[in-house]
């Protein structure tokens, strides 16, 4: 009876992974150890034939130059994750697209036009002709897919539908920033009329982001995040351009009244530069022209201490058993027993990074200075009364704050405990007969790929979403490819990227590339049961349109043939079943399908749409500019660590 031990990997970038897991032995090797139609192997991927279980994630190897107290980190980083106090709104908050299985399961208001196309398109087709097609429109199953032809097992066969239209998550309502007020949840903001179509009878409604909306669930094992790779794995405390940006400056204490600007590098930090994004992005979470340090001072500025800071999760109710903020509720009441996000950053990192009496002063051109202050004999600057252009040291290194904590997050959100899992673990009864089955097509190499050698006419689906982590695009994997946080960045193949892959034109989204080699990331299946609608585009509904989608070749960019080297798997009805079976429950991890911990989390109100149709909204009486529509919050109730007794509802039920 073999007893397989998980060692420390090396990560690329030179993080190390302390991490030592011992199987239980079982009365026969887990079958899928005895497969060899794997991946060629690369220096992350040593052993092919034998994947190893999903093993312990990386940190940044310098965490502890920033650092001081990682529970304190974990608790802000959930805590920042989850409120909705972050958007610009007041409502909009970083979970609110990914609070179902680390997606989004909402399915109104949904639907985003061709915005990334080479020719913009701002009209909508997605939805009821009968009517008319338009924002704020319910989806239904009949909509799917996206590109829809007369037979779905062939992909020359006649087109009924096209669209280059998105499915994907409503965001904020265009709008462009006054100020931050301290203190105050919803900032000052001027409603703009949206230039993109998000409108109904000219009341503007919520955007749609252009591209959908991947979990954050094992996101913590990708390279590179965002489904074109924009953010790179070393994070420079600013945004997400690593090593690129070489003006990224964070400030230091280096005295009780001086600060320098320093670049800062952690490695292993992928998920910190994608936070720094979505907090600033227009159309997601902040109205248009807001900095992190503005985001700071709303957060953690007092003015004469006539201004409380926020406090966390104010909003919202956190369940007493969270499995992370639980010793912390205020329940029934909402919010932390932690009065403000300042003790947080206080507790959690060394005090270099957020004390000082020094002020940074920004000028017209965004050009930093720093003055210094006297603050009556106290360490830091509070108390003090600062313009609309003056910053805190804690309020201008909150884009270093948010990132490393909200990464310490996400970073605990690892799904590994799925029943393909427990199988590749040992236990050769975990999967059903069929859930089987199908991992046989899912590992068994397609026929006639010359990628592959042809042999027993399977899925090959290993290939790109390689196992144990189910993309190709992981540290693992891509250990030892040349840096991608390179000014000319290596993103194909080798790192998990696919150009041109027969999804939609790529003329329709340069992704990673150009209009003509667009590549996207090979996304990680786990838990993809729960995760319509599926592909960069949203326009697949249901894991049998995605199988059948591959089975006949792909090509559905609507070229009259398929990519060159591309043979339809020409799958058997029973075939597809039994794969759809094994990626939809033998996939699926119940603490996830449960919300129990760590997937566990504080009440959230997610916008829902608008009341009305496509035809018709309500305008909710807003005096700063162009009427928006009255939202629609659906409640998402606070889960403490023992989860749900019944699941959520997936997308579309």
């Amino acid at each position: 009876m073999a007893v397989f031990v998980i060692v420390a990997m090396a990560i690329a970038s030179g993080g190390l992974v302390s991490a030592q897991v011992t199987l239980s032995p079982a009365p026969n090797p887990a079958p899928l150890n005895n497969i060899t139609s794997l991946p060629a192997p690369t220096p992350g991927d040593p052993t092919p034939a034998q994947p190893p279980l999903l093993a312990a994630v990386a940190q940044p190897s310098n965490l502890t130059d920033f650092v001081q107290n990682e529970t304190a980190l974990l608790k802000l980083g959930k805590s920042l994750f989850w409120d909705m106090q972050l958007g610009s709104d007041g409502v909009q908050s970083c979970a609110s697209c990914h609070f179902h299985a680390g997606a989004d399961n909402r399915s109104k208001n949904q639907i985003s036009p061709g915005l990334l196309a080479s020719l913009k398109d701002i009209t909508f087709q997605v939805g009821d002709k009968k009517v008319v097609s338009a924002p704020n429109y319910q989806l239904t199953a009949a909509d799917f897919p996206f590109h829809k032809l007369a037979d779905p097992n062939d992909r020359n066969s006649t087109v009924l539908f096209d669209t280059n239209d998105v499915a994907s998550s409503q965001g904020v309502f265009n709008s462009v920033l006054n100020n931050v007020v301290p203190g105050q949840a919803v900032d000052n903001v001027t409603s703009i009329a949206d230039p993109n179509g998000f409108q109904v009878n000219g009341i503007n409604v919520r955007q749609v982001q252009p591209r959908n909306t991947p979990t954050v669930i094992n996101a913590i094992f990708n390279k590179l995040q965002f489904w074109d790779g924009r953010a790179k794995e070393t994070f420079n405390g600013v945004n997400a351009k690593g090593v690129v940006d070489s003006n990224a400056r964070v400030f230091i204490a280096t005295g009780r009244n001086q600060l320098t600007p320093v670049s800062v590098s952690l490695n292993n930090s992928s998920l910190a530069s994608l936070v720094t994004e979505p907090q600033l992005s227009p159309s997601e979470v902040s109205a248009s022209g807001r900095t992190l340090p503005e985001v700071g001072t709303k957060f953690f500025r007092r003015r004469g201490q006539s201004i409380k800071s926020l406090r966390p999760l104010g909003k919202q109710v956190v369940h007493q058993q969270d499995s992370v903020l639980g010793a912390d509720s205020r329940f029934p009441r909402p919010g932390l027993a932690i009065a403000s996000y300042d003790r947080l950053i206080r507790q959690a990192f060394k005090p270099q990074w957020w004390r000082s009496r020094a002020i940074i002063e920004v000028d017209s051109n965004g050009a930093p200075t720093v003055i210094p202050r006297n603050s009556n004999g106290n360490d830091s600057e509070e108390g003090q009364t600062l313009a609309a252009n003056q910053f805190s040291l804690r309020d201008w290194n909150f884009s270093l704050f948010s990132g490393l904590a909200m990464q310490k997050y996400i970073s605990t959100l690892v799904s590994d405990q799925t029943p393909f899992d427990k199988f590749q673990a040992g236990d050769v009864n975990a999967l059903t007969e069929q859930e089987k089955s199908g991992l046989t097509v899912f590992v068994t190499a397609s026929n006639g790929t010359p990628a592959i050698p042809a042999t027993n006419g399977g899925g090959g689906c290993n290939t790109c979403h390689t196992i144990p982590e189910f993309t190709r695009a992981s540290v693992r994997r891509t250990e030892g490819v040349a840096s991608t946080d390179a000014t000319n960045p290596l993103i194909n193949a080798t790192n998990g990227f696919f150009a041109n892959y027969g999804v939609r034109p790529a003329s329709e989204d340069p992704g990673a590339g150009d209009f003509t080699t667009s590549r996207f990331k090979a996304p990680a299946l786990r838990n993809i049961g729960l995760t319509a609608p599926y592909m960069h585009n949203g326009g697949m509904a249901t894991l049998e349109q995605v199988v059948d989608f591959y089975s006949r070749g792909r090509g559905d960019d609507t070229r009259p043939n398929a990519p060159t080297g591309v043979t339809p798997l020409n799958l058997s009805d029973a075939k597809k079943a039994d794969l759809v079976t094994f990626l939809r429950t033998g996939l699926t991890d119940q603490r996830v399908l449960l919300d129990q911990a760590p997937f566990d989390h504080p009440q959230l109100f997610v916008p829902n749409g608008h009341p009305g149709n496509q035809l018709s909204v309500t305008a909710s009486g807003n005096t700063n500019g162009t009427p928006t529509a009255t939202d629609a919050l659906l409640e998402i109730p606070a889960v403490g660590r023992n989860g749900l007794t019944v699941p959520r509802p997936n997308f579309l039920e």
